[in-house]
């Protein structure tokens, strides 16, 4: 067995309703004055007050942030800074998807040190420490609250990501009911992304381990047995608990066997298209799982049967090629377009995403097989619908 490191959130409560005891993690941290990042969406819903009012209630003074927006730019998470700065808070708290989550983890080191923010994109580029952090998902797909990586949107069309152990939460809170008023279609992306997260955390060239392997089947097996109650039947409570529980543990598990080509090739879909990132991941999966096959066979076989359901017998080829089929199938079953035509992608662009791919070599290298310019536009257009 060859040696590895794993490093993951120091600490993770899930049960229902346990977002509304983060005063007692705020005692435990010592924290008594946090600023609150959430988005206006959630606000509206009334997902968030409760927590306010659950930490008021304990004597935590809230300054709270909710102008997160999804992809969130450079002037949002300064923004954030700059009012917990001028608030003087002594933790970060974030309640919401994805975006909340980056944008805290961010904020919370820009608090608790002096380095610019321009100065820590990169990998293990933090040399300071953070405020107290604690993450409150909203949704079951990104995994953030257990990963060491935050996404900023810093151009146009361009992202730029933090990578370093410091972004880890001290506190990662599960709650289902949280994520009881998702939408189906949201629900739908979120979980085919945490799905990405797991197989491809699972078959990573680089850094995969026995924990993360484990960690990578069990969401596997949580998410594809429970995605279509959580989006048939949005108000099943033990469905979105499943689903949040498999995020998380996906989120573990590409922490520290990270991603690969599927989301290398969803990026330039997300930058140019402003599709959502689960959306991405789900119109170029297939494609790039068939063109991974030859090389990833005897490992996608063995995932194969966490998403069919049941044993798969055969070849590791055969396995693989029923695995590949019945996730194109969950795809549709979900809803969800599934070719890059029918999200609105125009075929005359596909030369332009291949060529931006390219640029996500730090994702690339992990694939199980190269990937070339002409893979990738290859991968595109069959996502596209015309394998020429």
């Amino acid at each position: 067995m060859q040696g590895f490191e794993f490093n993951t959130v120091g600490r993770i409560v899930s049960g229902a309703g346990s977002a509304l005891e983060v005063s007692e993690e705020c005692r435990r941290l010592g924290v008594k004055s946090p600023l609150l990042v959430t988005d206006p969406g959630l606000m509206s819903l009334g997902l968030v007050q409760p927590v306010i009012d659950a930490l008021a209630g304990e004597g935590v003074l809230v300054t709270l942030f909710d102008a997160v927006r999804e992809d969130p730019p450079e002037a949002t998470v300064l923004a954030a800074a700059e009012l917990g700065r001028a608030k003087c808070v002594d933790g970060v708290i974030a309640v919401g998807g994805g975006s909340s989550l980056d944008v805290a983890k961010v904020a919370s080191v820009l608090l608790g040190g002096d380095q610019a923010l321009a100065e820590l994109y990169g990998v293990d580029q933090v040399t300071g420490q953070r405020l107290p952090l604690v993450l409150v998902p909203t949704t079951a797909g990104t995994g953030s609250e257990a990963t060491p990586v935050a996404v900023v949107t810093t151009g146009e069309t361009t992202k730029a990501g933090v990578s370093s152990p410091v972004l880890l939460p001290d506190v990662a809170v599960l709650d289902a009911q949280l994520t009881l008023g998702l939408p189906p279609a949201i629900t739908a992306m979120t979980g085919i992304d945490a799905m990405v997260h797991a197989l491809e955390a699972y078959t990573s060239r680089h850094r995969k381990n026995p924990l993360s392997d484990n960690l990578a089947r069990q969401a596997l097996g949580l998410l594809a047995a429970n995605i279509r109650t959580a989006v048939a039947d949005g108000s099943n409570l033990e469905a979105r608990e499943r689903m949040l529980l498999g995020a998380c543990l996906a989120g573990q598990a590409f922490a520290n066997a990270p991603v690969a080509a599927v989301h290398a090739l969803a990026y330039p879909l997300g930058g140019h298209y402003h599709i959502p990132h689960g959306l991405s991941n789900s119109l170029v999966l297939p494609s790039v799982l068939s063109f991974n096959a030859d090389s990833a066979a005897p490992l996608y076989a063995e995932l194969a049967e966490l998403v069919v359901g049941r044993p798969v017998a055969g070849s590791a080829e055969s396995a693989t090629a029923t695995f590949i089929t019945a996730l194109a199938e969950l795809i549709e079953e979900l809803g969800l377009p599934a070719t890059l035509g029918a999200a609105g992608v125009a075929e005359q662009d596909l030369e332009m995403l291949a060529e931006d791919a390219m640029l996500q070599q730090r994702l690339l290298v992990n694939n199980p097989r190269d990937v070339a310019y002409a893979d990738a536009l290859h991968i595109y257009r069959c996502a596209y619908g015309d394998p020429g």
